[in-house]
Parts: C-alpha cells; structure tokens; sequence
C-alpha cells in the first residue's frame, strides 16, 4: 500500500512517516484490495488535524483526526478509516446477499372464502 504523506504548516520528518507507516501497516493487512492512502498532517489554531482519504471498492472514504498533540490525532485518524473500511466493506457484502420477495398481502375474505365453514 502506497501512503503519499504531506504536511500543511508542519515539517514531516523521518520519524513522523516512520510512525505513520508502521500504524498503517495494520489497515494494510485487514485491507489487502486497498491500493493508496493519501494523509495529510496540517497544523492550524495549536490544533493537529490528520485527513486521510482513499478509494476502497468504487468508494471515497474520507477522514479527519483533531487534536492538540499530532500522535494521538494520528490515532484517532486510523481508528476512524478502520470503522469507516469495515462499514464499506459491509455494504459491499450486504448487497451479495439475496433480498427477500415481497408478496402480496392476503386478503382477508379470500382466506375466508376458501376455508369450508359448513
């Protein structure tokens, strides 16, 4: 899995992508079909934000961490596009599934009609 990283207003040094991948490396091996990820770190109001966004199965799934320090806003982010993978990943496997028929309701005087009342 390819992780196009980049920072807004924050210097992405060797142990940040470092970190990053290695965190990663786990949605890697649950999603294996997951080809990109593209994770932006920026820096804004003394906040850190991580948005993550990717392509998964015809999908755009987009995320977003916010916090004071960068590492736990990382956590947040990969904890987010876990969920978000798994409930794509379940669309995808609900529309496999056969959807029930529906019929029409039985009236109630044909049933009658048809039992032998006499």
């Amino acid at each position: 899995m390819k992780i196009n990283l980049s920072g807004h207003h924050v210097e992405i040094s060797a142990s940040i992508k470092e970190d990053i991948d290695a965190k990663f490396s786990k949605i890697a091996s649950h999603f294996p079909t997951l080809i990109a990820l593209d994770v932006i770190v920026s820096k804004e109001h003394n906040q850190h934000q991580v948005e993550v966004t990717t392509n998964y199965e015809g999908g755009r799934i987009s995320v977003k961490g916010i916090d004071d320090v960068m590492y736990p806003a990382v956590a947040s982010a990969i904890k987010k596009l876990d969920a978000a993978l798994k409930h794509r990943k379940g669309q995808l496997k609900a529309n496999l599934h056969e959807k029930p028929q529906s019929t029409a309701p039985e009236i109630a005087h044909e049933k009658v009609q048809e039992m032998n009342l006499s």
